[in-house]
């Protein structure tokens, strides 16, 4: 068999969540017999799986040798928000059909990207899909455990302070472990138009009027759109104080939505007052990035059960589920 070039000096870039390029160096002298590229990809988790490969095991991607960088796209469904590990082989194909191979190279490691405003707005459209009647509302509210008000109190002089959201929802979130927020809920039973007696995140609730967080002074963004195995589904909105951190965090990652008009969560003027409404379709969860003051709303215990197994905490999204899932990945 001929001799060929080992590629060295393996290059990633131009990574995003569903692709990337790849280009290397190898010795001049034998491009002329290279025909083909061996590309070998794996999750990090199970780089080890093929530590004892031979060089002429098939790989999982035989490409025809093009110029470099080459984009790999398609090729495997790529996760977001992934770490990888790569290696090349070249090739030479025979006239009998097998492939001269090369030594691999050495084995480089990356992570796809988040999703990006497009992919975001592929998953809006999901959403707005199965969105349709609206209900009106007047307060967002937050429960937790009484420890976490008293923290509240003793620490911040009644101010609750925003913290980087957890890793619910899609995988390829732009926001999640990196946006600073404080989560509220807003959706009212249909029968009382109040919010339910129930909580799976805590006794004590704390209610705020709805336009002291949604006015003309803040943004609204699209932020996920997710469900945990269950016939319902979650939308996850990002309120932000106009020109504030977190406004300018999310305008640089998420789809900005028309306060007046969405399908989501809107606020309106009727005779002079602001108006409020929320989908009544899907469970909203609020992400509202400023600190918030304990005194401009009321603290209670609610009536109802903490209902654990409700509580998207980290709460992992089904990958299987045609109605929240766009092709680019999970």
């Amino acid at each position: 068999m001929e001799e060929l070039a080992v590629p060295h000096n393996i290059k990633i870039s131009n990574i995003t969540c569903d692709s990337f390029k790849i280009s290397w160096s190898m010795d001049s002298k034998y491009k002329d017999r290279i025909t083909h590229y061996f590309i070998d990809l794996n999750k990090k988790e199970t780089k080890n799986s093929n530590k004892f490969k031979h060089k002429d095991v098939p790989t999982k991607l035989v490409a025809k040798a093009v110029p470099l960088p080459m984009t790999v796209r398609g090729h495997w469904f790529l996760s977001p928000r992934t770490e990888y590990t790569v290696a090349v082989q070249t090739a030479s194909k025979q006239g009998d059909g097998d492939y001269a191979v090369s030594d691999w190279s050495e084995v480089v490691e990356f992570c796809t990207a988040d999703y990006s405003k497009v992919h975001l707005t592929q998953l809006m459209g999901k959403a707005e899909a199965i969105s349709g009647r609206m209900l009106t509302f007047s307060v967002f509210y937050r429960n937790q455990h009484k420890e976490y008000f008293d923290y509240v109190r003793e620490k911040h002089g009644t101010l609750m302070q925003p913290s980087s959201k957890d890793n619910s929802g899609s995988h390829g979130s732009p926001i999640s472990g990196k946006l600073e927020g404080i989560c509220f809920s807003c959706n009212i039973e249909f029968n009382t138009g109040k919010p339910p007696h129930d909580s799976p995140y805590g006794r004590i609730r704390y209610q705020i009027p709805a336009d002291k967080l949604f006015n003309q002074n803040t943004n609204l963004y699209f932020g996920d759109f997710y469900c945990m195995y269950t016939a319902y589904h979650y939308i996850i909105l990002v309120i932000a104080p106009v020109g504030s951190a977190g406004d300018e965090f999310c305008k640089q990652r998420l789809p900005q939505l028309n306060i007046a008009d969405n399908k989501f969560l809107t606020c309106t003027e009727e005779d002079g007052r602001p108006v409020y409404h929320h989908v009544q379709d899907a469970i909203l969860e609020i992400i509202y990035t400023d600190p918030v003051d304990l005194s401009h709303g009321t603290v209670a215990e609610i009536r109802g059960h903490q209902l654990m197994s409700l509580s998207t905490a980290n709460a992992k999204k089904d990958p299987s589920c045609k109605t929240c899932n766009i092709s680019v990945g999970r």
